[in-house]
């Protein structure tokens, strides 16, 4: 990483982080009170055909900027707080400030002004144009249009319900992540001794004998499914993992009904028709035909492949002198997967992720992000938050967060933002990986500029001195994945906060990140950011010659061509079954979403048909019958922004797909090539509509042959 040429203090303190469980109450409660006084500042001194764009929109523009870059970080600590009443504390905040919205866009008064003005056809710029046409809509969509009366009654009833399902679905679920299931050391043969001596041996204080827990957290889970021995062992963990929140189903059941009833009442045929009106793909035919030609595409190849992984179960079990049933679980495919990379295409995750420790990586991966985009990233250590007015310890929210301030790398180094690392494994920490913005950018009432904050929150294991963190490929994949979206976050410029970094149509937003992915791919990038940990420290050296095997000798400092083309020959082994998984969870969300009859949804058994369309995407074999399991009440994408929105996920791989073959593949460290995806995409946000940014960008509008060309390679 470099220092910007003319190093200097940023302009913008970074934010502290000092809260307590009373003051993230007290400080939502002052925002809204201060939002919902100037609202009414507002209508006393607007009448509608005095409303123009300035004296009414405006002003709320400035409202939701201020809101936005103050209650971000308090709804954060949900995310990431050791503290489970901070944790409390922030969830309340976020139902409060979702009640608190949910007021704003049922307000008459308020969508009385923004109707005149929307009605006036002001000549405005581009994004406030459209800034404009997103207020007006939201508050049509918040049953404004609706007659007063029963309707307009039964909408709001909905929507404070809808708000109130949310929260509980994500307590629940979080709390239920951090149980598990209780195995022998038998039970767990053939995982890691290393992942073994993490896990927990006794509850509530008490030693549990001759036993470990396995949780529910996706390290610890598809660590399990990955390497556990014992197909019993991979059962009992991946069906109890489906049932490990029950208390959700209703919640989920309840809130597919009321989204349904919500967008009747509003005249659209289905929640997933009002969902979609304004994204990429526009209504829900075209998200269906895009779905069920990609399973057509698919699923023939699917079959294939699992052929070939009965082959190597019977091999492996009649090795073990154990009998192959001719079956092939849903619970064998992480277990046979890894075998099938390391047997028979040479892909050892352990021995490629000696390659990658943690530190060195996020430094090459920074060094990416510096020569493509022009930016460079200059870390907080203790000697510089002292220099600020606030120490180190109150400008993180845990002692293992990082900070670096971001900068341009040209010869101005103007200041762009606040990048934070939060990337170690601990209880009570958000389960997945992602970014979180905690600060977005936008242009303030005095025309001064609000620079972003993002977050990059991760759950790899904690290195020490003498052990380093060393991360897999897919790993890798991972925290490029996520950059991309703190990118993204960091370099775009908008007027306003609205459309801010990712906030773009949902269909779009996943393509930037999606597309750094295939830097993980491309093996010049790949040799350039590994370095094996043995070469960092003589501790790490020592480490190394404590688990070498027969004297070997210490291996070459860069990862060897051999391991590289292994790995990139198995990159679409099982491809179609990872798509067609990824086919289930998007097909679900629309049957769920887009039923043509209210009473089928109130009559669908929702469990019965998440394990029926299960069976019929993806060919592997389950449990018997439809009840084995409640998948749904784990699937927190449709309880969070992808409702009637999974599929982005695969929408947007064909745009992701089409910006890399087209523009980067055949040279993936252009850096003219970089700043002009920086400019003409990242830069924009959502500030304008994503076909059009892709159009720019591309020359043409965006095609689905490489994506289906990349999906289609053996």
């Amino acid at each position: 990483m470099t220092s910007p040429k003319h190093k200097r203090s940023p302009p913008q303190q970074p934010p502290t982080f000092t809260a307590t469980p009373e003051s993230i109450i007290q400080d939502t409660k002052h925002l809204i009170k201060h939002a919902r006084d100037t609202h009414n500042q507002i209508k006393r001194n607007i009448q509608p055909k005095t409303a123009t764009f300035n004296n009414a929109i405006l002003p709320l523009a400035h409202i939701d900027n201020n809101l936005a870059s103050k209650s971000h970080i308090l709804v954060f600590y949900t995310a990431v707080s050791t503290d489970p009443k901070l944790r409390n504390a922030s969830i309340e905040a976020r139902n409060l400030l979702d009640s608190y919205k949910l007021e704003t866009m049922m307000d008459d008064g308020l969508f009385a002004l923004v109707d005149a003005v929307f009605h006036q056809n002001e000549d405005l710029d581009t994004e406030s144009h459209r800034l404009l046409k997103k207020i007006y809509l939201g508050f049509v969509r918040h049953g404004l249009r609706l007659s007063a009366g029963y309707q307009r009654y039964r909408f709001r009833e909905i929507q404070s319900q809808l708000s109130r399902i949310k929260g509980e679905f994500q307590r629940n679920l979080a709390e239920a992540n951090d149980t598990g299931i209780w195995f022998t050391a038998g039970e767990l043969d053939g995982l890691p001794g290393k992942f073994l001596s993490t896990l927990m041996r006794e509850e509530m204080g008490e030693v549990i004998e001759d036993k470990l827990r396995v949780t529910f957290n996706d390290s610890d889970l598809f660590q399990t499914l990955r390497y556990a021995t014992d197909s019993e062992t991979r059962r009992r963990l991946y069906i109890a993992n489906e049932n490990k929140c029950e208390q959700n189903v209703f919640l989920f059941r309840e809130a597919v009904v009321l989204r349904d009833e919500a967008a009747r009442l509003l005249g659209y045929p289905s929640h997933a028709t009002l969902r979609i009106e304004d994204k990429m793909a526009k209504c829900p035919e075209t998200v269906t035909s895009f779905l069920g030609d990609l399973h057509a595409r698919l699923i023939d190849s699917g079959r294939r492949e699992v052929e070939k992984l009965k082959q190597l179960k019977k091999a492996d079990l009649e090795s073990r002198g154990e009998t192959f049933d001719g079956r092939y679980y849903l619970w064998d495919h992480q277990y046979y997967h890894q075998m099938m990379l390391e047997k028979q295409y040479s892909v050892h995750h352990d021995k490629i992720a000696e390659y990658f420790p943690l530190q060195s990586t996020i430094t090459g991966t920074l060094e990416i992000c510096e020569t493509l985009f022009g930016l460079s990233f200059t870390e907080f250590t203790t000697d510089e938050g002292a220099k600020l007015s606030s120490p180190r310890d109150t400008l993180v929210w845990h002692e293992d967060v990082q900070i670096f301030s971001v900068w341009n790398g040209d010869e101005a180094g103007d200041f762009i933002g606040y990048l934070y690392m939060d990337l170690f494994l601990r209880e009570g920490k958000y389960a997945n990986a992602a970014n979180f913005n905690l600060i977005p950018g936008f242009i303030k009432q005095n025309g001064t500029r609000q620079y972003p904050a993002t977050a990059l929150v991760c759950n790899f294991s904690k290195p020490s001195s003498k052990a380093p963190c060393l991360l897999k490929h897919d790993e890798v994949v991972t925290l490029f994945h996520e950059l991309g979206h703190a990118i993204h976050d960091l370099v775009s410029k908008t007027i306003y906060s609205h459309f801010h970094g990712t906030e773009t149509e949902v269909d779009f937003g996943e393509a930037p990140s999606q597309m750094l992915e295939n830097w993980c791919w491309t093996p010049s990038v790949l040799q350039s950011l590994s370095r094996h940990y043995s070469y960092h420290s003589s501790e790490y050296f020592d480490h190394w010659t404590e688990r070498r095997v027969d004297e070997e000798s210490q291996p070459q400092e860069q990862i060897p061509d051999m391991m590289i083309e292994s790995l990139f020959r198995a990159k679409h082994v099982n491809s179609a079954l990872f798509h067609l998984r990824q086919l289930h969870f998007a097909m679900f969300d629309m049957v769920v979403h887009d039923s043509g009859d209210h009473r089928v949804i109130e009559e669908l058994d929702i469990s019965a048909k998440y394990n029926s369309l299960l069976a019929e995407i993806l060919p592997m074999d389950g449990p018997e019958g439809d009840d084995w399991g409640h998948g749904q009440t784990r699937f927190q994408h449709l309880l969070g922004e992808y409702d009637a929105g999974y599929y982005s996920y695969l929408f947007s791989k064909v745009y992701s797909t089409d910006m890399f073959y087209t523009v980067f593949k055949a040279d993936p460290m252009n850096s003219l090539q970089g700043r002009r995806y920086r400019y003409t995409v990242l830069e924009k946000g959502g500030s304008v509509d994503g076909l059009t940014i892709l159009t720019e960008f591309l020359g043409r509008e965006p095609r689905t042959d490489p994506f289906y060309k990349e999906l289609c390679q053996p």
